[in-house]
């Protein structure tokens, strides 16, 4: 048992900045985000909601994301950004899903990757 007047300080390095206005949480320049190497679970989950968005478009059960996104709760921002998942390289998502393999980007950048032209798309996520 501590004494109350002992106490005990953990650094954490981590930063608080600004990002689209809210504040967030970084962690520290040298960390990575496949350092533990083991598939991060919101990507694969993220990536089978953002085709299951697509299949459920296609089939014309919605014909915009204002629609898609008032139908499943969330906002049109993030089911717009969530959705690009569904149009990622078949490389990249052969390499997700099936191999399981790491990526070395976030679920947010690996959004913004899925933007890109396909042959770009391996370099950003694996390298």
């Amino acid at each position: 048992m501590m004494k109350p007047d002992e106490s005990i300080q953990i650094f954490v390095p981590l930063k608080v900045r600004k990002q689209n206005g809210r504040p967030k949480i970084m962690p520290p320049a040298t960390y990575l985000p496949s350092e533990d190497r083991t598939q991060d679970p919101h990507i694969l989950r993220a990536i089978g909601r953002a085709w299951g968005w697509r299949r459920r478009m296609e089939a014309g059960e919605f014909t915009t994301v204002t629609d898609l996104a008032k139908a499943v709760g969330l906002a049109e921002r993030h089911v717009s950004r969530q959705l690009r998942l569904a149009y990622l390289a078949p490389g990249v998502l052969k390499r997700l899903v099936y191999k399981r393999e790491v990526p070395a980007v976030t679920l947010l950048k690996l959004t913004d990757v899925a933007a890109l032209p396909w042959h770009e798309q391996p370099g950003q996520v694996f390298d």
